[in-house]
């Protein structure tokens, strides 16, 4: 009775607080208002009509806080950047995993500031390769701005943390080689690269490898090594060449080309389901090309390019979409849900985390017959999830059996910011999945996915450590998801358009692949818009070809 009394007796003053408050609100409005309005009143009344039209800036108040600058200021040096070569984006807020890309004015860099970047608008002058003999002066990124504001360290230094061995003090930090800007990194203790450029010759891989060693020793080991700088012993069926580099090129081009058609067929009608890639092709192609022949993937359901990779047709995907009767799976599953047994890669299933296990199962059993025979051929199993799947039970019971029973595998986490609508930091509160190596007494390391180099290095490194110590090993890809989750999503429901249009225009990794290869001469916008051309062409061949063709019979039911 007494508790009740003082809460009635306090209300009043509750109220008057609220009155209060609400009046303090509405005049610091009006004065801020008041404030704009002179502040436009100046700039006008100093320039002409056409001036005033270029230097108008107006956003939808939605409670976002705009740079601090004073507006006349603000407009004048966003105007200053726009007519320049460089590519603007232009966000009120920053997206959840992008690279810092710090600003170069007048010749001098500027070293981005750390802070909560979500409550400022950003303005961001991208530095586009300029095709000399001389590479322009550019600032060292050191930080990685990623999914709830983290601030994520960027290393050039490739080092998976052994169990035993203490782990990163702080935030793991991502591992990457190249830039946004289609340049290798210097060492971390290099706070700026001014290499001269070695333009080998078109199409000579040998001669591009050479150049690159030359001006990044610090990798040496990596592109020694590197499939993708290496020439293939005979011509690849699908590019009839075998230049691997290239052919790397021109497939993250086609699997971006069969999404866009084959979520446009469903949006038709004309299939049923889709998922898209958008955005991770760098993780496919990177990781793909650093396994070996004899390794079995264990999918989840956006990792068609490491099929695309091993050889899967866009015959064989557009068939399986449609359920036709030349479908591997004879019509048995949804569309996207790809499988193969000639190429090693496990059929996906819809639950969620269940490959995971399998993988496991599946790495129990090459170990146990690389006992048997030791002069056999040493295979590895490697599992591809998302953020989302490492939280469900199936994920921990695996990196359990994976550590204790110590198994020759990869986990491969691709962490692009959501769980389907659930963002990152609604899903963990530590640091992201690669944190919790350790806890299962397993080896990890973080990495760059949308940096193709970076993603190829650290798994072809984690695949040798996993059959030389016979244990699993965890990365975890750092990159973001550009489409929709799937055909039956919206994501604009969730997050803002213009973070995935900052992704789109800055991080995208297909965009950094081909900043890299102009550096060098070996491409081009005609080349690109070539490439594009051809592989539109030909999924759309695939695709009417699979939707004229027959249901699989009512006998293959039993098959």
């Amino acid at each position: 009775m007494t508790t009740m009394l003082v809460r009635s007796a306090t209300l009043p003053l509750a109220k008057q607080c609220c009155i209060t408050r609400a009046a303090s609100l509405s005049a610091t409005t009006t004065v801020a208002k008041a404030s704009v309005t002179t502040l436009a009143s100046s700039a006008s009344a100093s320039t002409t009509d056409d001036e005033a039209k270029k230097k108008c800036f107006t956003a939808p108040n939605n409670g976002r806080t705009f740079s601090s600058r004073p507006l006349p200021q603000m407009v004048s040096r966003m105007n200053n950047i726009y007519h320049e070569r460089n590519a603007i984006v232009k966000s009120t807020k920053v997206p959840r995993p992008t690279a810092m890309i710090p600003e170069v004015l007048n010749g001098q860099s500027k070293q981005p500031k750390v802070k909560n970047q979500l409550k400022e608008r950003k303005v961001v002058k991208f530095v586009v390769p300029v095709e000399t003999k001389e590479e322009e002066e550019e600032h060292v990124s050191s930080h990685f701005s990623y999914a709830g504001n983290a601030q994520l360290p960027i290393t050039s230094e490739l080092k998976i943390v052994l169990p035993g061995e203490d782990a990163p003090s702080g935030i793991w930090p991502v591992f990457r080689m190249m830039d946004e800007s289609g340049n290798f990194r210097q060492k971390d203790t290099a706070r700026h690269t001014n290499t001269p450029k070695i333009l080998p010759a078109k199409d000579d891989l040998s001669e591009l490898q050479s150049a690159l060693l030359s001006q990044h020793p610090h990798f040496a080991e990596h592109f020694r090594s590197c499939s993708l700088l290496q020439r293939a012993p005979r011509d690849y069926p699908d590019t009839r060449s075998s230049n691997t580099l290239l052919r790397a090129h021109r497939q993250m081009i086609r699997l971006r080309k069969m999404d866009t058609i084959l979520h446009n067929a469903q949006r038709q009608g004309r299939i049923s389901f889709y998922m898209t890639h958008h955005g991770e092709e760098a993780i496919h192609t990177g990781s793909a090309s650093a396994l070996g022949a004899d390794d079995h993937v264990f999918a989840q359901y956006r990792e068609a390019g490491v099929l695309m990779w091993r050889g899967f047709t866009l015959e064989q995907f557009c068939n399986q979409c449609f359920s036709n009767d030349l479908d591997l799976g004879r019509g048995r599953q949804m569309p996207v849900h790809y499988g193969c047994r000639a190429l090693r890669y496990q059929t996906v299933s819809s639950p969620l985390g269940t490959q995971i296990t399998q993988a496991v199962g599946a790495a129990y059993k090459f170990k146990l017959e690389k006992k048997v025979n030791p002069e056999g051929d040493a295979s590895i199993s490697i599992v591809y999830f998302g953020d989302g799947a490492a939280s469900t039970v199936d994920f921990h019971s695996a990196c359990n059996f994976a550590a204790t029973l110590k198994v020759p595998m990869i986990f491969f986490c691709r962490n692009n910011g959501f769980a389907i609508s659930t963002p990152v930091e609604d899903q963990y509160a530590g640091d992201g999945i690669i944190s919790r190596a350790p806890g299962y007494g397993m080896a990890g390391i973080r990495v760059d996915g949308n940096d193709v180099f970076a993603v190829h290095a650290a798994v072809a490194e984690a695949r040798k450590l996993a059959l030389e110590s016979s244990a699993p090993v965890m990365i975890e890809a750092m990159t973001y998801r550009q489409g929709h989750h799937s055909t039956s999503d919206d994501s604009s429901r969730y997050r803002d358009t213009d973070e995935v249009q900052y992704a789109a225009d800055v991080t995208d990794p297909i965009l950094r692949f081909e900043r890299f290869l102009k550096h060098f001469g070996w491409t081009d916008e005609n080349d690109v818009a070539s490439i594009e051309d051809e592989e539109r062409v030909a999924v759309l061949r695939a695709m009417e070809a699979a939707e004229a063709r027959p249901k699989p019979s009512l006998e293959t039911m039993f098959e």
